[in-house]
């Protein structure tokens, strides 16, 4: 029976590479010298320091234009609060997302089955499995997730005959 798997998964190696790119631009432009601007990332969090928010708002449009050239969405980074560390540093900690939550996955299997479409859709972990007797139908359902979740960067593995 035909399926594929409908997964949230970034390519962590693309994001590693722009927050290193996005590091060595901020060491060498002109405007963050001698200021605490910095960004480093630890599994699956980056966090970026700055000293106001100004600066954290410009070192975030550096990590965003990185990673839309290594053909990361940025849709997978969900953005936090800036705090402030002592003096009049802050910074702000994005977390990279990774997986559908069951939150969201719920939409997804309602939306196929309100579609009528003749798919099954059950939820696997942090991924959703579509089943179908015909491949044409799970190319209409793969349309539909593209056309109807446009909040989430879904891909689709794993797709079998």
């Amino acid at each position: 029976m035909p399926s594929f798997d409908t997964v949230c998964e970034p390519n962590m190696v693309e994001v590693r590479n722009a927050v290193d790119t996005s590091a060595k631009e901020i060491g060498t432009r002109f405007d963050f010298k001698g200021t605490s601007a910095a960004i480093e990332l630890k599994d699956k969090e980056i966090t970026m320091f700055g000293d106001a928010e100004f600066q954290l708002t410009q070192v975030e449009d550096i990590l965003r234009n990185k990673l839309t050239k290594r053909n990361v969405d940025v849709r997978f980074l969900d953005i936090g609060k800036v705090e402030k560390i002592g003096g009049d540093k802050v910074k702000q900690v994005v977390k990279v997302k990774n997986g559908i939550e069951t939150e969201d996955a719920k939409k997804i299997t309602r939306l196929i089955k309100d579609s009528k479409i003749k798919v099954q859709a059950s939820i696997q972990g942090d991924a959703v499995r579509v089943n179908g007797a015909k491949r044409d139908d799970l190319q209409a359902a793969m349309a539909l997730l593209r056309k109807d979740m446009t909040e989430l960067p879904l891909s689709f593995d794993n797709f079998r005959d």
